[in-house]
């Protein structure tokens, strides 16, 4: 676990000392000059204009953070760790403070586990799905010859066929009525085309032993109707374990007696084996394989029972990255015909993902579906494309929607953050000028020009200024007493910088006079920098 921490946290452990351009090993006296520095820098009274003011506080309030967590050693220590989610978990403020980063380690991990386990057993905000049917059968499966006596026969003809809402109303609520005693209760309504329903449950479960676990469910609802229910749980060894459920539903058409066991294994640190036996309305025997990985899931299921059986094999990769982007394709055949599913999932803003999946099926046809997760809140936009296998159809739900996203990224989002990074740039501008006459009247450190990004070569300006941005002002900002110190940090996360070519090589190249003499530098995005240098003077001016 303490490889897949490291990993998890690597990239986001600079990114404080970025911002106060100090290095890791940077003293408390040098934290306090940074630190005084910026914020006579960044202080929001020193400008005017709303807009600006309201940036410099946004600018200031994070350097006042980033100063307080790497100002004090215990915070400082689980940041250099675990980075900002280490300090976003709870409970460290109780911890003793006098500990080896081991020990935090530690501490981080049972603190984490107690966190996951809250999430689990105490969510108490309702959650909401909505499921809008769309039916565009109309533009690939219409017969002209049939349109042609219509009115308007000329235009596809969209509708939305089916609607469905299910809402949460009562999350399951955790109430603990003795040590080993715990009540449950939850609540949901749904409809469905203008016909809907609800049902509550209440669960009683009790802690036999640290090995299982057994509990009663009633239920009751205006669809189904009563509902008794008694799970166990329990651990067979460290690596497997065993799960029996039997109900009994008081349903208008009578009763329906259920029942279902299932075991599972630990074949390694990350993959699962599952054996299900269901006996009831629906029986049937799964077999099934989960693989998960921080890259990728692989799944393989195979289900023998009335009325459905049939065979899938599922793979998601996960790329590393800050959208948490996702690919994934499946396979299912069975009885009912054969599908084949593939698409992509992205995190398009801190509590919103978007996905879109393509399901090509015999005899289903073609559907686009497109889901929204926001916070709490589902919305899925099935639309179905046509009952025949139309490869038309398939490249258009294809590649309509990665159009539309790459269309509305690049145009829209991309310049929208740039502009609102490139705003810093202009809090900076006073501050520069009175900068700039200080160096000038002890014939210090100007920097003439300053260009950040990927550089294809010294004939390719044209291409080079497609791939690299000015950051003159941040750099002459950031200089002091006729130096420029930059420490071995990714230089994106400068105040004013921001990355123009994500996932290349990055440098920065320098035009600088000090002394009235010329001098030019070009550094690696993470290699630290220490200006003037006497090896960076042009020739022609030595």
């Amino acid at each position: 676990m303490a490889a897949s921490l490291d990993d998890d946290y690597e990239s986001n452990n600079q990114e404080y000392y970025a911002l106060l351009n100090v290095r890791k090993e940077a003293t408390l006296e040098e934290l306090k000059a940074s630190y005084r520095r910026l914020c006579m820098l960044y202080h929001p009274d020193k400008h005017r204009d709303p807009e600006l003011k309201s940036q410099a506080e946004q600018l200031f309030n994070q350097v006042h953070q980033a100063y307080e967590v790497l100002s004090d050693d215990h915070s400082r220590a689980i940041y250099d760790l675990f980075g900002k989610k280490g300090l976003e978990v709870e409970g460290w403020e109780i911890v003793e403070r006098k500990r080896t980063p081991a020990e935090i380690r530690e501490e981080y991990e049972r603190l984490q586990r107690e966190r996951e386990e809250r999430r689990l057993q105490q969510r108490t905000n309702p959650k909401g799905t909505i499921s809008v049917g769309v039916d565009a059968t109309d533009l690939f499966d219409r017969y002209d010859e049939d349109f042609e006596e219509m009115p308007g026969g000329g235009f596809p003809h969209i509708e939305i066929n089916k609607m469905h809402t299910r809402c949460t109303f009562l999350s399951p609520t955790w109430a603990p009525l003795t040590n080993s005693d715990t009540a449950v209760l939850s609540g949901s309504l749904s409809t469905h085309n203008g016909n809907g329903g609800g049902n509550i449950n209440m669960t009683v479960r009790r802690v036999t032993s640290a090995k299982g676990w057994g509990e009663v469910e009633l239920g009751a609802g205006d669809i189904l109707g009563p509902l008794i229910g008694l799970k166990v749980f329990r651990n067979l060894t460290p690596r497997c374990f065993l799960t029996a459920q039997c109900g009994l539903q008081f349903s208008p058409r009578g009763l329906r007696p259920s029942c279902s066991l299932m075991t599972a294994r630990h074949l390694d640190q990350n993959t699962m084996g599952y054996l299900q036996w269901r006996w009831g309305p629906n029986s049937a025997m799964t077999t099934s394989l989960v693989r998960d990985t921080k890259s990728s899931h692989f799944t393989l299921a195979l289900q023998l029972g009335v009325p459905h059986s049939y065979l899938m094999v599922s793979y998601q990769y996960k790329f590393q990255d800050d959208d948490q982007t996702k690919v994934k394709g499946s396979v299912k055949t069975g009885w009912f015909g054969t599908v084949v599913e593939y698409g992509a999932e992205r995190k398009i803003s801190r509590h919103s993902v978007l996905s879109a999946t393509v399901s090509i099926g015999v005899p289903q046809g073609v559907t686009l579906k497109i889901k929204l997760a926001r916070a709490s809140q589902t919305y899925l936009f099935p639309v179905h494309l046509t009952d025949q296998l139309l490869p038309s159809a398939v490249f258009y739900a294809t590649a309509g929607p990665l159009l539309f996203y790459m269309a509305v990224h690049r145009l829209i989002i991309i310049p929208y953050t740039r502009a609102q990074k490139q705003e810093l740039v202009l809090l900076m501008q006073e501050s520069v000028r009175r900068i700039i006459e200080a160096e000038e009247s002890k014939m210090g450190l100007i920097i003439l020009n300053a260009w950040y990004g990927k550089f294809v070569s010294d004939t390719s300006q044209r291409q080079e200024k497609a791939k690299v941005i000015d950051v003159t002002v941040p750099l002459q900002c950031i200089v002091k007493d006729s130096k420029l110190i930059l420490t071995e940090s990714s230089k994106a996360g400068l105040p004013g910088f921001y990355d123009p070519c994500v996932g290349e090589e990055k440098s920065l190249k320098l035009l600088y006079q000090f002394r009235g003499v010329m001098h030019q530098v070009i550094s690696a995005d993470t290699e630290p920098l220490r200006i003037p240098k006497q090896s960076h003077r042009l020739e022609s001016e030595s």
